[in-house]
């Protein structure tokens, strides 16, 4: 793909570190809040590559690590409802609850499946109309709207065996009470790609406006993330915090009018529960009442265990860029990617995933 190569020459690799470093005047932090954004930072192995007084530590990026016991409970939870198929995406599977996992209820005979997307969930709705599919939905702004879409197409195909247990979050507020907790020093923001082309560049304003903290939008290749550095750089050098917008083949600052009307139709803000941040004002996504047949959360009520963590797992703190995953002390001891005790672990877009990535 001669348009992605542009973003992975080597000369022009070379050429933005060289840039980077000859600007650097001071240590800098920066966080990056996108799961895609710590992978690739650690498949390009850019954190060796940037100068020392470059830090890069990761944020609550990660829809399955900030995924919280509770609603891991309750998904599991609902895998008991006799006839009931439980359809959810693959990293969720294995990411430990309380008690037990998806994984582990399937082993035990619950008919639990991996799908791509809830339109794969839709057609095992059709295809077994005596069964209750519920589809377990994760992920932020990005894959909100493709929700939206199947629930609205649900409704049209009348299949009122289909329902959505919707765990979405939005990033925004994430960010708001990251900030305001106070507890870990930034230089700035790289922001994500694909959650900033559905709802722009406007929502992130509050970041330089309240905060002092510069924000750049960026893309996933190498060239994209080391360009959005040194932007981050010049805002320090020059004390001008703002928001920019790096990956302006992918995001532009209205972001997509059409996917924001539908989730807005089909969504409302609620309070979302973040692993490592708490109950979050309106950082949830419910089902508006006029959906709410389709809402497997209010349809099928279950009781829930008493929540617990895994003893010792730190991914919360991680997730807020308290501590590296290599601080964690279960962290390649007993949490592996084969044995993973928790969802940093678990996630293919999990720091502590990216973090044993990049040791081998």
């Amino acid at each position: 793909m001669k348009y992605l190569d542009e973003f992975r020459r080597p000369e022009q690799i070379a050429a933005l570190l060289q840039e980077i470093r000859r600007i650097t005047r001071r240590p800098l932090r920066f966080m990056e809040v996108c799961g895609t954004h710590t992978m690739a930072i650690a498949r390009w192995g850019l954190k060796r590559l940037l100068p020392e007084e470059i830090e890069l530590v990761s944020g609550p990026g990660c829809p399955v690590c900030v995924t919280a016991n509770p609603d891991i409970d309750r998904a599991i939870a609902l895998a008991d409802i006799p006839e009931a198929i439980i359809a959810t995406f693959g990293d969720l599977m294995r990411v430990p609850g309380s008690l037990s996992s998806l994984n582990g209820q399937r082993a035990r005979g619950r008919d639990i499946r991996v799908v791509y997307s809830p339109l794969d969930a839709l057609s095992l709705a059709e295809e077994f109309p005596k069964n209750k599919v519920i589809f377990i939905a994760v992920g932020f702004e990005t894959t909100a709207p493709t929700l939206a879409a199947t629930i609205k197409e649900a409704y049209v195909r009348g299949l009122a065996n289909f329902f959505a247990l919707s765990l979405h979050k939005t990033v925004p507020p994430a960010l708001a009470t990251l900030l305001d907790l106070g507890e870990i020093k930034l230089d700035g923001f790289i922001l994500p790609g694909h959650v900033s082309a559905v709802i722009g560049s406007k929502p992130y304003e509050f970041i330089p406006k309240d905060h002092g903290l510069g924000c750049v939008i960026t893309g996933f290749e190498p060239a994209d993330i080391l360009q959005a550095i040194l932007l981050l750089v010049s805002q320090a050098n020059a004390l001008a915090p703002r928001v920019e917008i790096q990956y302006r083949r992918g995001v532009n600052p209205a972001g997509n009018r059409i996917a924001r009307e539908i989730m807005a139709e089909v969504f409302a803000p609620a309070p979302g529960l973040w692993r490592g941040l708490g109950m979050i004002p309106e950082s949830g996504l419910e089902l508006r009442d006029r959906w709410a047949s389709f809402d497997g959360g209010r349809t099928f009520p279950v009781e829930l265990p008493q929540a617990k963590e895994s003893p010792g797992c730190r991914c919360g703190e991680v997730l807020r860029g308290l501590i590296s995953p290599r601080e964690c002390p279960l962290y390649g001891r007993l949490c592996t990617p084969e044995e993973p005790h928790g969802p940093c672990m678990v996630s293919t877009e999990g720091s502590c995933a990216a973090a044993w990535k990049e040791e081998i």
